[in-house]
C-alpha cells in the first residue's frame, strides 16, 4: 500500500496508479484526488470491520462481557491480520496536517467505535454486570491497548527479531478489563 510505504503526504496519485497496475487517468475515473482514495481505503477496511462490530453489538443478546469479548477479539483480528492496520498510524503521524481527513477519520472511525463500546459499557452497568463507571472513559480504555498493538505491529515489528504475541496481548487485555469492570469490591 502506497500510504503505508510513503505516508499520506508523500503518496502521489502516480504511485497509487502504478501499484494498482493502471494508468493515472484510470485512477481519476474513480477518485477525484488522493484524499478520496484514502477515505475509500478507510471505509473499505476499518469502516467495514467497524460496521460488522456495530451490527453484531446491536443484535447481540448475551451478556455485556461476552459482547465486549467478541468486539475486542474482532478488532484484534484486524490488527493481527490486515495490512490496513497501518491506517491508524498514518492518522496519528500525519493527519494533524490535514484537518479535513482528521475530521473524517474521527467521524467515521473514532466516534462510531467509541459510541459502540460506550453503549456496551452502559448496557453492562444498567444490567448490574459492570460497576458504575463513566462509559466514555471505559470505552477509551477498551481500545487503547489495541491501538497500541496496531502501532507496535506497524512500527516495531519490522525490526523486532521475534513476533510479538498480539493475540496474547488482546486476551490479557480482555481479562484485565473485565475484572476491572466487574461489580464488587474495588481492588
Amino acid at each position: 500500500m502506497v500510504f503505508a510505504e510513503k505516508g499520506y503526504a508523500a503518496a502521489r496519485m502516480d504511485d497509487i496508479a502504478a501499484r494498482a497496475g493502471v494508468t493515472k487517468g484510470t485512477i481519476y475515473l474513480y477518485f477525484d484526488n488522493k484524499e478520496a482514495v484514502f477515505k475509500t481505503l478507510v471505509r473499505d477496511s476499518i469502516g467495514d470491520t467497524l460496521a460488522r462490530v456495530v451490527e453484531a453489538a446491536e443484535r447481540f443478546e448475551g451478556s455485556a462481557s461476552d459482547l465486549l469479548r467478541l468486539m475486542l477479539r474482532t478488532i484484534g483480528q484486524f490488527v493481527r491480520a490486515s495490512d490496513r492496520v497501518v491506517l491508524p498510524k498514518i492518522v496519528i503521524g500525519e493527519l494533524g496536517n490535514f484537518p479535513e481527513l482528521m475530521r473524517f477519520y474521527r467521524e467515521e472511525v473514532v466516534e462510531k467505535g467509541l459510541a459502540t463500546l460506550g453503549s456496551v459499557i452502559s448496557r453492562g452497568v444498567a444490567r448490574g454486570e459492570f460497576r458504575d463507571i463513566a462509559p466514555e472513559h471505559a470505552a477509551r480504555l477498551c481500545i487503547a491497548p489495541i491501538l497500541l498493538a496496531a502501532v507496535w505491529r506497524t512500527t516495531f515489528a519490522r525490526i523486532d527479531s521475534e513476533t510479538y504475541d498480539l493475540e496474547g496481548l488482546i486476551e490479557t487485555h480482555i481479562d484485565v478489563l473485565l475484572r476491572g469492570l466487574a461489580r464488587g469490591e474495588a481492588p
